[in-house]
Protein backbone atom coordinates (compact mmCIF):
# COMPACT_ATOMS: atom_id res chain seq x y z
CA UNK A 1 0.00 0.00 0.00
CA UNK A 2 1.11 3.31 -0.85
CA UNK A 3 1.75 6.19 1.80
CA UNK A 4 -0.68 9.31 0.84
CA UNK A 5 0.32 13.06 0.76
CA UNK A 6 -0.05 16.06 3.28
CA UNK A 7 -0.79 19.93 3.30
CA UNK A 8 -4.21 19.83 1.51
CA UNK A 9 -5.12 18.16 -1.20
CA UNK A 10 22.46 19.06 -7.38
CA UNK A 11 23.28 16.19 -8.16
CA UNK A 12 20.50 17.29 -10.91
CA UNK A 13 18.19 20.10 -10.90
CA UNK A 14 14.61 20.84 -12.02
CA UNK A 15 12.66 23.81 -12.75
CA UNK A 16 9.33 24.93 -12.87
CA UNK A 17 7.74 28.64 -13.20
CA UNK A 18 4.55 29.76 -11.18
CA UNK A 19 2.86 32.82 -11.01
CA UNK A 20 2.53 33.55 -7.32
CA UNK A 21 0.26 36.71 -7.23
CA UNK A 22 -3.02 36.76 -5.24
CA UNK A 23 -4.70 36.88 -8.65
CA UNK A 24 -3.20 34.12 -10.36
CA UNK A 25 -3.50 30.60 -9.97
CA UNK A 26 -1.23 28.67 -11.97
CA UNK A 27 0.54 25.45 -11.45
CA UNK A 28 3.89 23.92 -12.59
CA UNK A 29 5.22 20.80 -12.69
CA UNK A 30 8.69 19.23 -14.00
CA UNK A 31 9.85 15.33 -13.78
CA UNK A 32 13.01 13.85 -14.27
CA UNK A 33 13.62 9.68 -13.61
CA UNK A 34 15.38 6.93 -14.84
CA UNK A 35 19.18 8.98 -14.63
CA UNK A 36 21.83 7.95 -15.79
CA UNK A 37 23.96 5.19 -13.32
CA UNK A 38 26.12 7.83 -11.33
CA UNK A 39 22.77 9.60 -10.39
CA UNK A 40 20.51 6.52 -9.56
CA UNK A 41 23.16 5.21 -7.34
CA UNK A 42 22.52 6.94 -4.53
CA UNK A 43 18.45 7.44 -4.29
CA UNK A 44 18.80 10.04 -1.66
CA UNK A 45 20.31 12.68 -3.89
CA UNK A 46 18.22 11.75 -6.53
CA UNK A 47 15.42 13.87 -7.64
CA UNK A 48 11.88 12.83 -9.03
CA UNK A 49 10.43 16.07 -9.29
CA UNK A 50 9.61 19.23 -8.25
CA UNK A 51 5.80 21.08 -7.87
CA UNK A 52 4.54 24.16 -7.48
CA UNK A 53 1.20 25.82 -6.69
CA UNK A 54 -0.70 28.90 -5.31
CA UNK A 55 -2.68 27.50 -2.08
CA UNK A 56 -4.57 30.62 -1.09
CA UNK A 57 -2.13 32.58 0.48
CA UNK A 58 0.24 30.10 0.10
CA UNK A 59 2.80 28.58 -2.31
CA UNK A 60 2.67 25.04 -1.90
CA UNK A 61 5.94 23.13 -3.15
CA UNK A 62 7.18 19.43 -3.00
CA UNK A 63 10.49 18.33 -4.08
CA UNK A 64 10.52 14.12 -4.11
CA UNK A 65 13.13 11.93 -4.00
CA UNK A 66 14.78 8.50 -4.33
CA UNK A 67 13.00 6.57 -7.04
CA UNK A 68 10.72 3.88 -5.78
CA UNK A 69 11.65 4.27 -2.13
CA UNK A 70 10.75 1.29 0.48
CA UNK A 71 8.10 2.00 2.86
CA UNK A 72 11.40 2.35 5.05
CA UNK A 73 13.35 5.18 3.14
CA UNK A 74 14.84 7.70 4.94
CA UNK A 75 16.82 11.22 4.20
CA UNK A 76 19.92 10.85 3.93
CA UNK A 77 21.71 12.95 7.02
CA UNK A 78 24.58 14.05 4.74
CA UNK A 79 22.77 16.09 2.19
CA UNK A 80 21.00 19.21 1.99
CA UNK A 81 17.89 19.27 0.06
CA UNK A 82 17.13 22.44 -1.28
CA UNK A 83 14.05 23.78 -3.25
CA UNK A 84 15.01 27.21 -5.27
CA UNK A 85 12.79 30.32 -5.57
CA UNK A 86 13.36 33.41 -7.59
CA UNK A 87 10.82 36.18 -8.00
CA UNK A 88 10.31 39.10 -10.39
CA UNK A 89 7.86 41.16 -11.94
CA UNK A 90 8.50 39.62 -15.32
CA UNK A 91 9.71 36.32 -16.57
CA UNK A 92 12.33 35.05 -17.36
CA UNK A 93 12.91 35.26 -13.25
CA UNK A 94 16.85 35.91 -11.98
CA UNK A 95 19.26 37.46 -9.85
CA UNK A 96 18.03 36.19 -6.70
CA UNK A 97 17.64 33.38 -4.61
CA UNK A 98 15.06 32.45 -1.99
CA UNK A 99 16.27 29.23 -0.84
CA UNK A 100 14.48 26.47 1.21
CA UNK A 101 16.63 24.15 2.82
CA UNK A 102 16.28 20.86 4.55
CA UNK A 103 18.48 18.63 6.48
CA UNK A 104 17.73 15.69 8.98
CA UNK A 105 19.83 13.73 11.28
CA UNK A 106 19.74 10.51 12.66
CA UNK A 107 19.94 7.17 10.26
CA UNK A 108 17.56 4.92 12.04
CA UNK A 109 13.18 6.58 12.29
CA UNK A 110 12.19 8.70 13.43
CA UNK A 111 14.36 11.45 11.97
CA UNK A 112 14.80 15.04 12.86
CA UNK A 113 14.36 17.53 10.27
CA UNK A 114 15.77 21.32 10.23
CA UNK A 115 14.82 23.38 7.65
CA UNK A 116 15.19 27.05 6.91
CA UNK A 117 13.23 29.51 4.39
CA UNK A 118 15.77 32.00 3.71
CA UNK A 119 16.91 34.20 6.82
CA UNK A 120 13.50 34.25 7.60
CA UNK A 121 11.79 31.19 9.13
CA UNK A 122 13.33 28.11 10.41
CA UNK A 123 11.66 24.96 12.09
CA UNK A 124 12.85 21.47 13.16
CA UNK A 125 11.43 18.36 14.87
CA UNK A 126 10.03 15.00 13.52
CA UNK A 127 8.62 16.39 9.91
CA UNK A 128 6.82 12.80 9.03
CA UNK A 129 3.70 13.64 11.19
CA UNK A 130 0.18 13.32 9.94
CA UNK A 131 0.53 17.67 10.54
CA UNK A 132 4.24 18.11 9.76
CA UNK A 133 6.43 20.98 11.51
CA UNK A 134 5.94 24.39 11.66
CA UNK A 135 7.49 27.77 12.00
CA UNK A 136 6.96 29.63 15.26
CA UNK A 137 4.51 32.15 13.67
CA UNK A 138 3.32 29.57 11.06
CA UNK A 139 4.50 31.17 7.86
CA UNK A 140 6.35 28.22 7.14
CA UNK A 141 5.43 24.31 7.04
CA UNK A 142 7.13 21.44 6.34
CA UNK A 143 6.01 17.15 6.07
CA UNK A 144 8.82 15.15 4.63
CA UNK A 145 8.35 11.48 4.51
CA UNK A 146 7.42 8.69 2.11
CA UNK A 147 4.63 9.53 -0.21
CA UNK A 148 2.91 7.29 -2.98
CA UNK A 149 4.76 8.67 -6.23
CA UNK A 150 2.33 11.84 -7.24
CA UNK A 151 3.64 11.56 -10.89
CA UNK A 152 1.46 9.88 -13.68
CA UNK A 153 3.38 8.21 -16.72
CA UNK A 154 1.40 6.01 -19.65
CA UNK A 155 4.61 4.36 -20.03
CA UNK A 156 3.28 1.80 -22.25
CA UNK A 157 1.68 4.69 -24.36
CA UNK A 158 5.08 6.27 -24.28
CA UNK A 159 6.72 3.57 -26.15
CA UNK A 160 4.07 2.96 -28.72
CA UNK A 161 4.65 6.71 -29.58
CA UNK A 162 8.31 6.74 -29.62
CA UNK A 163 8.11 3.40 -31.88
CA UNK A 164 5.59 5.31 -34.03
CA UNK A 165 8.04 7.86 -34.72
CA UNK A 166 10.86 5.98 -34.84
CA UNK A 167 9.00 3.70 -37.94
CA UNK A 168 8.64 6.72 -39.91
CA UNK A 169 11.55 8.66 -39.08
CA UNK A 170 13.18 8.53 -42.23
CA UNK A 171 10.63 10.54 -43.69
CA UNK A 172 10.72 13.21 -40.80
CA UNK A 173 11.71 16.73 -41.79
CA UNK A 174 13.79 18.14 -38.78
CA UNK A 175 14.43 21.65 -37.76
CA UNK A 176 17.58 23.31 -35.90
CA UNK A 177 16.70 22.02 -32.62
CA UNK A 178 16.17 18.37 -33.96
CA UNK A 179 12.21 18.46 -33.34
CA UNK A 180 10.64 17.06 -36.34
CA UNK A 181 7.38 18.82 -38.84
CA UNK A 182 4.78 16.68 -38.35
CA UNK A 183 1.41 16.83 -39.68
CA UNK A 184 -2.07 17.26 -38.17
CA UNK A 185 -2.89 13.94 -39.02
CA UNK A 186 0.76 12.82 -37.35
CA UNK A 187 0.41 14.86 -34.31
CA UNK A 188 -2.87 13.62 -33.20
CA UNK A 189 -2.42 10.12 -33.78
CA UNK A 190 0.79 10.58 -31.35
CA UNK A 191 -1.26 12.72 -28.61
CA UNK A 192 -3.67 9.61 -28.71
CA UNK A 193 -0.96 7.33 -28.04
CA UNK A 194 0.07 8.97 -25.48
CA UNK A 195 -2.84 9.15 -23.91
CA UNK A 196 -4.55 5.90 -24.32
CA UNK A 197 -3.11 2.15 -23.43
CA UNK A 198 -1.47 0.18 -26.83
CA UNK A 199 -5.21 -1.51 -27.28
CA UNK A 200 -6.26 2.43 -27.04
CA UNK A 201 -8.27 2.06 -23.47
CA UNK A 202 -7.04 3.95 -20.53
CA UNK A 203 -3.94 4.88 -19.47
CA UNK A 204 -2.10 3.09 -16.89
CA UNK A 205 -0.07 4.90 -14.45
CA UNK A 206 3.67 3.40 -13.95
CA UNK A 207 4.65 4.73 -10.77
CA UNK A 208 1.22 3.78 -9.47
CA UNK A 209 2.69 1.55 -6.80
CA UNK A 210 5.80 3.30 -6.32
CA UNK A 211 6.74 5.27 -3.22
CA UNK A 212 9.09 8.18 -3.28
CA UNK A 213 10.37 10.70 0.02
CA UNK A 214 8.91 13.82 -0.35
CA UNK A 215 9.81 17.42 1.20
CA UNK A 216 6.28 18.98 1.20
CA UNK A 217 5.99 23.20 2.04
CA UNK A 218 3.52 25.18 2.83
CA UNK A 219 5.05 29.05 2.59
CA UNK A 220 3.37 32.17 2.89
CA UNK A 221 3.43 33.70 -0.48
CA UNK A 222 5.03 37.38 1.22
CA UNK A 223 8.15 35.53 1.24
CA UNK A 224 9.01 34.10 -1.60
CA UNK A 225 7.71 36.56 -4.03
CA UNK A 226 9.51 39.93 -2.35
CA UNK A 227 10.83 40.98 -5.97
CA UNK A 228 7.58 39.89 -7.89
CA UNK A 229 4.63 38.43 -8.39
CA UNK A 230 6.04 35.48 -10.38
CA UNK A 231 8.18 33.22 -8.87
CA UNK A 232 10.62 30.47 -10.51
CA UNK A 233 11.35 27.14 -8.48
CA UNK A 234 13.73 24.55 -9.02
CA UNK A 235 15.53 22.18 -6.66
CA UNK A 236 19.23 20.53 -5.87
CA UNK A 237 20.33 18.08 -3.66
CA UNK A 238 24.26 19.12 -2.39
CA UNK A 239 26.13 15.99 -0.51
Amino acid sequence: MKARGWIATSVLGVASVLAAGVMVQKSARSADHLDSPATKADGTLDINDVYAWNDGSNVALVMTVTPAAAKTALFSDSVQYVIHTASGSAYPVGGNDYPIICTFSGTTAPQTAQCWAGTDEYLTGQADTPTGISSKDGKFKVFAGVRGDPFFFNLDGFKTAVGTVESVAGSLTFNDAGCPSLSLAQSTALVGQLSHAPDGGAPNDFFKTFNALAIVVQIDKTLVNKNGPITAVWASTHK
